[in-house]
């Protein structure tokens, strides 16, 4: 199993170096940062220092380079890198450091904030709105596959094959302008829901921060639609195939309910491709539901990328990618051990 973790975090590490040389050089010549961090009023004397700051005065495999030792946890940094970027991190070394650092994603060009603390803000949003739909689509899912599975070929089973097919059809920015608009603004007064809000607010007469869960409901049921059409699917494909196992007409014939057979037996070992899917999509979602999150005002990682492309602040979309691409690479990995807890057969292979 340790030989196992190990070749996956090997392979982790090989996508994220992937991903970090696309995102370098995809952004490569789009506009001059300069111009975008002082706008069309700096003079050649600033605009050459900032140039110098961002390493523009470079080659470009040299920019590269220091890219690279930017984002990376383990580098080599000098002691007025460290004050000037605020590094933080293990330091050992003389004028120049050996570090085990977090990533330092740079600056925005608009907020001169560090990319960091920006997608830091806003990744508890993505979490809570992720979280929310994914726990959503998993309990309904697994129940509406179950069910379709015991009960096939009768109208229950039509239902949630037919409910499940429109779901997976139906594109997240459509059901979400929908959603938005009939239950955010035609039926307001009944639903007392808001068509845009994050997880806080602002009094408006005393400017404190309040948190209210309500605006949390429409982008995360928009949100958990298309899985939870997959999980439907998926617990019930895969439940009609263990269902027709020999160790469950075993479990019968050894007098157990059939409650305890479908609910216990049947279905702990039909969560395997269940699994699959709600790690995927759990990943994706928590890697930035752009669309949701820019039409529900929701303040999350997609909205701040949104935000940051309609600006031109290029660092801030790198370092969400960057993040986006690490979150999957993180998740997969614990799909791959939580295989294992709950299919025995995983861990003796």
């Amino acid at each position: 199993m340790a030989s196992f973790v190990f070749k996956k975090f090997f392979y982790g590490i090989l996508v994220l170096a992937g991903v970090v040389t696309v995102v370098f050089w995809m952004f490569q010549g789009f506009g001059d940062p300069a111009r975008l961090v002082l706008g069309q009023t700096g003079d050649s004397a600033t605009i050459a220092n900032i140039k110098k700051e961002l390493y523009l005065d470079q080659p470009k495999w040299k920019q590269f380079v220091l890219y690279v030792n930017d984002v990376s946890p383990i580098a080599v940094h000098s002691k007025d890198e460290i004050e000037k970027k605020q590094l933080k991190g293990l330091f050992v070394g003389g004028e120049h450091k050996l570090s085990l650092k977090i990533p330092y994603l740079r600056r925005s060009y608009q907020t001169k904030k560090q990319v960091g603390e920006v997608l830091m803000e806003a990744l508890p949003g993505t979490i809570m709105l992720a979280s929310a739909a994914m726990l959503l689509a998993t309990l309904l899912g697994v129940v509406l596959g179950v069910i379709a599975a015991v009960k096939k070929d009768t109208w229950m089973d039509t239902s949630a094959v037919f409910s499940s097919i429109i779901g997976i059809s139906a594109p997240s920015f459509f059901m979400g302008i929908l959603i938005a608009y009939l239950f955010g603004f035609v039926l307001s007064k009944y639903t007392g829901l808001n068509m845009t809000g994050s997880w806080f607010d602002i009094d408006v007469k005393t400017g404190e921060h309040y948190y209210t869960l309500q605006n949390l409901l429409l982008p995360a049921v928009t949100l958990g639609i298309r899985p939870l059409a997959i999980i439907t699917q998926l617990t019930r494909s895969s439940m009609l195939d263990v269902l027709n196992q020999d160790y469950i007409r075993t479990a019968y014939a050894k007098g157990l309910s059939k409650r305890s057979v479908i609910w216990t037996h049947a279905l702990r070992n039909a969560l395997n491709p269940v699994i699959t899917a709600v790690t995927g999509w759990f990943a994706e979602l928590l890697a930035g539901a752009f669309f949701v999150e820019y039409i529900f005002g929701w303040k999350g990682i997609g909205k701040v990328t949104v935000d940051a492309l309609e600006k031109l602040d290029y660092p801030v979309v790198m370092g969400s990618v960057l993040l986006s691409a690490f979150i999957f690479v993180v998740i997969n990995m614990l799909a791959d051990v939580l295989y294992g807890v709950v299919d025995p057969r995983v861990r003796v292979g």
